[in-house]
């Protein structure tokens, strides 16, 4: 218990802390407005400090294990997506049509980068692999995860080709610049994790505070009941489950040896909550947004504390 304890991630407090404020103290229309256009800048500067931060030589020299990233991503934009889709039928009855769609929007997500990698470390994997998949599968979110809400999601008319072209203009075109002044400024970003962790952190609790008041100004909480999160939290836990099963003995399958095989798990298992909040900020409108962050956020802790448990398994058995 004490070992689950530590895992949990204080950001996550913070995270949740600002939660409940957006819940319980009324922001009046002015100040919402003000939380909308900070959290518009704020995507957009974290956009740009993540081409800045990310070392284009990095991502190309990681490509060399194919096998390793096509099955990275095939987990991430394929079969994850896909039981996004069957879970969103069965979510439907059980929590409601909202955060069922933000249980499918969480499956159509980038992974992680920090934990994924921190995690592939500790469990004893292969380092530079889960850093060039995590990293590529962050640029690549930037355009398949719009699109693919483009695709799937929209069928009550909430996102369109609109909010492809902001969140090419807000969160590509960003990066793009960011990555054109990498070779002059990276360095210094990645010397200094503290403005990563700052403006990444402060980015997200910005959106969320504008999103989760907004939907209390819109009354969207009245229908979410304690009942309904321990039932989002049954189905994030199997969807999680499914997911570390599947990219566990599929490594196996695809004769990965053990420190692949732990990437892909670390990897191909998780979300970004980093990456999916503001792009819901992007996509979705304001209130829509906030509903369909829950599900991000729930997936994120759940996330977190299993695979900490698991690293600290995998690299005792690494060390027998």
């Amino acid at each position: 218990m004490g070992r689950v304890l530590r895992t949990f991630d204080p950001f996550v407090v913070a995270l949740l802390t600002t939660m409940v404020v957006g819940l319980v103290v009324p922001v009046p229309a002015y100040a919402r407005q003000v939380l909308t256009v900070a959290g518009d800048v704020a995507v957009t500067v974290l956009f740009l400090v993540y081409g800045m931060r990310l070392s284009t030589r990095e991502v190309l020299g990681g490509l060399r294990n194919v096998r390793l990233q096509g099955s990275i991503l095939a987990s991430t934009y394929l079969l994850f997506p896909v039981l996004g889709i069957i879970l969103y039928a069965v979510a439907d009855p059980l929590v409601g049509a909202a955060l069922a769609a933000g249980l499918l929007y969480l499956t159509l997500l980038p992974s992680t980068v920090q934990s994924s990698v921190a995690f592939t470390s500790i469990a004893r994997g292969d380092v530079a692999g889960a850093i060039c998949a995590a990293t590529v599968s962050n640029v690549l979110g930037m355009v398949l995860t719009p699109l693919l809400v483009l695709l799937v999601m929209d069928r009550s008319g909430s996102v369109g080709l609109g909010g492809l072209r902001d969140v090419l203009l807000q969160l590509l075109l960003p990066f793009v610049v960011g990555q054109l002044l990498q070779p002059l400024v990276g360095g210094w970003v990645r010397a200094r994790r503290w403005l990563t962790l700052t403006v990444d952190r402060g980015t997200i609790l910005v959106v969320v505070l504008g999103a989760v008041a907004a939907a209390t100004a819109a009354g969207v909480w009245e229908t979410v009941s304690a009942g309904t999160i321990v039932a989002l939290l049954a189905l994030c836990a199997v969807l999680l489950a499914a997911m570390l099963a599947a990219t566990w003995w599929g490594g196996r399958a695809l004769g990965l040896g053990l420190p692949g095989r732990v990437a892909l798990l670390m990897c191909g298992s998780k979300k970004s909550l980093a990456t999916g909040l503001p792009m819901a900020a992007v996509l979705f409108p304001v209130a829509t947004a906030a509903t369909v962050a829950v599900p991000v956020i729930v997936f994120h802790q759940l996330q977190l504390v299993v695979c900490a448990v698991l690293a600290r398994r995998l690299a005792r058995r690494a060390s027998a």
